[in-house]
């Protein structure tokens, strides 16, 4: 939706609202210059459209977590049998069945991998680098944290055994997670 201004440009609504809380109309009518726009508020290109209207920028949409790691993946990964996915917002989870083994595959994109990692950081978790997997990654005894073009990804693994297990499938699905970002 879009309002216009005074002088008739087009200012996305969350921008005007913005700027009418921060007291900056007076930039619509020309006689002063705007204020600068909130942390968070897209703003409009110089670039215009094909209707003359400004083009917006916006981030690159977040990658699918059920796409990074499929079912076929976190079944191998898990050792088992999983149900099939169940994606909320930027996470996909994949339970074992009700009757057994205790199993589950959890990924998880955007903020809140790196919340993630950065609470396994706080609470002294070991942390060990792996090498050659997008621009940084790391895995612990229960999971992966991989980054690559500005995007944070983890997987989780929920197992009853010794983690020990886990290490070189987790290393598998850290690899493959970066090859699909």
């Amino acid at each position: 939706m879009k309002q216009t201004c005074r002088g008739g440009r087009p200012v996305p609504l969350l921008a005007a609202l913005v700027g009418l809380a921060a007291g900056a109309l007076a930039g619509c009518a020309g006689d002063e210059p705007a204020a600068p726009p909130a942390a968070g508020v897209e703003v409009p290109s110089e670039a215009a459209t094909a209707t003359g209207e400004p083009e917006v920028s916006s981030p690159a949409p977040s990658p699918d977590p059920c796409a990074l790691v499929s079912k076929r993946e976190a079944e191998q990964l898990a050792g088992t049998p999983l149900e099939d996915a169940q994606p909320v917002k930027e996470t996909c989870t994949y339970r074992g069945p009700v009757s057994g083994p205790t199993a589950q595959v959890e990924v998880f994109v955007g903020d809140g991998a790196k919340k993630f990692l950065d609470i396994e950081r706080e609470l002294g978790h070991e942390l060990r680098p792996l090498s050659g997997v997008g621009d940084e990654a790391y895995a612990s005894h229960e999971a992966v944290f991989v980054h690559r073009s500005g995007r944070w990804v983890s997987v989780r693994l929920v197992r009853l055994n010794d983690p020990v297990e886990n290490r070189a499938p987790l290393e598998r699905v850290a690899r493959t997670v970066a090859g699909r970002l």
